[in-house]
């Protein structure tokens, strides 16, 4: 199985307001053509497995910086220990999110109803159209699950949001505006990444660029305008 893969000992990017530390999972059941982590995706073999006592043991000292450990992949909720990690971080007293592409609710489900996750964040690929969300995940999507994992998190009371990075060849301005309505009211939030190719799942995609920087900020405006109307209504 491929288990833990990689630790970064300090992150200021991957939980929002925290500092924190980033377990990196292999393995994924998705082939997003714009994926920056595609060898922990194709070739988790290639990596020594680290344990989670080992891993621990490497953040001890960092442990007075750090708010929290983030789980992340590759896909985490295809690893069969994930529970039994996260329980024992827990029981070690570290706060725990898990990052997470929503296609396995029933383990998200799990480990929401044990108390085991402090913060959630879902990529979430495109609107939820089988068509545009499939080519962007690279493989045929159930989007009953991704859905099914949507309801979960609205009705968690924990911590979460939904990332999107978006592609100038995958996505418009309309597809961000269906996302954003489609959140409704709620703390939860929709968070955009611009596309980076600096390396890509698909070879191609890194001769293309980003969008522009004032097209990605109209993008962001157009969510945060969106999020501000859904709380008015």
């Amino acid at each position: 199985m491929p288990g833990i893969k990689a630790v970064l000992e300090t992150s200021f990017l991957d939980w929002r307001g925290r500092v924190c530390a980033v377990l990196f999972l292999g393995g994924c059941n998705f082939r997003c053509p714009f994926c920056h982590n595609h060898s922990l995706v194709l070739t988790p073999g290639e990596y020594e497995t680290i344990s989670v006592e080992a891993a621990a043991r490497q953040l001890a000292p960092f442990r007075k910086w750090l708010g929290g450990i983030c789980i992340t992949g590759g896909e985490p909720t295809l690893d069969p220990d994930l529970a039994g990690m996260i329980r024992f971080l827990k029981d070690s007293g570290w706060p725990v999110k898990l990052d997470t592409n929503g296609s396995r609710p029933e383990v998200l489900a799990e480990l929401l109803a044990a108390g085991l996750l402090d913060a959630v964040a879902m990529d979430v690929k495109a609107p939820l159209d089988p068509e545009k969300y499939s080519g962007c995940a690279g493989v045929p999507v159930d989007l009953g699950r991704i859905r099914e994992s949507i309801r979960l998190l609205g009705e968690s009371g924990i911590e979460h949001e939904f990332r999107m990075t978006v592609v100038p060849r995958y996505h418009t301005r309309d597809d961000i505006a269906a996302w954003a309505a489609a959140l409704g009211p709620g703390p939860a939030k929709l968070t955009l990444q611009n596309f980076n190719p600096r390396t890509t799942l698909d070879p191609e995609l890194g001769r293309e660029k980003g969008f522009a920087a004032e097209v990605f900020e109209s993008f962001r405006t157009l969510v945060e305008q969106a999020g501000k109307n859904a709380r008015l209504a």
